[in-house]
């Protein structure tokens, strides 16, 4: 069973990652302001099913693989800091903000929903939550390897859908108020790169103990 000193940590760099503006956010949040909440909700169960293919993938093998491999795992924990460090400058010097409108033209249920699979499949930071950060929460000297990747998986699956729901729902009301607050949009990203700054030194202090 996974434990809270494991659940919080990892519950914590789950919620900074979906804060994060990508391609996943990006993508909702436009079509949501163009197409409306309902749209936005169906595309959000694509990205869902996307979260779960990958937690799936990690846990019937990959996790396994790397706490058995030492030089694997210590790979991938600095990879997973860099990318964390990645996505902090992405924040603070990235592009426009997510909540700026893009024209997107309306599509179907089934358009929708197979556009927020594959803008997630095909998302980096999804790749990265389980191939570098998840393997580093599991405690093989606690039990079941696969009952913590699946525990694990859903928790930053429960985070992400309940962010971006919220972010869904109040898109339109967000999008206003920042575009009539430019500060407020530089403050968010300052804010959400210390944030990641400071997860990514934490995972490599840690390292070094």
């Amino acid at each position: 069973m996974v434990t809270f000193s494991q659940l919080l940590p990892f519950a914590a760099i789950a919620f900074g990652l979906v804060l994060t503006p990508g391609p996943n956010m990006i993508y909702l949040l436009s079509r949501s302001l163009c197409q409306g909440r309902r749209a936005g909700f169906v595309s959000l169960s694509g990205v869902a099913l996307g979260f779960i293919f990958y937690m799936v993938c990690a846990a019937l093998g990959i996790t396994a693989l790397v706490m058995a491999v030492p030089l694997a795992y210590e790979a991938l924990r600095i990879a997973g800091a860099c990318y964390l460090l990645y996505m902090a400058w992405q924040a603070v010097f990235g592009g426009k903000s997510p909540f700026a409108l893009r024209d997107l033209p309306p599509d179907s249920t089934r358009k929708l929903f197979t556009m927020g699979l594959l803008t997630n499949l095909l998302n980096p930071k999804a790749a990265v939550i389980y191939l570098t950060l998840l393997p580093q929460f599991i405690r093989p000297e606690q039990g079941d390897v696969l009952s913590q990747s699946l525990q694990l998986g859903f928790t930053q699956i429960a985070i992400s859908m309940l962010v971006n729901g919220s972010l869904i729902f109040a898109a339109g009301s967000i999008a206003g108020f920042l575009a009539r607050r430019p500060t407020w949009q530089k403050l968010q990203r300052w804010l959400m790169g210390t944030v990641l700054t400071g997860l990514a030194m934490r995972m490599l202090l840690e390292g070094r103990k």
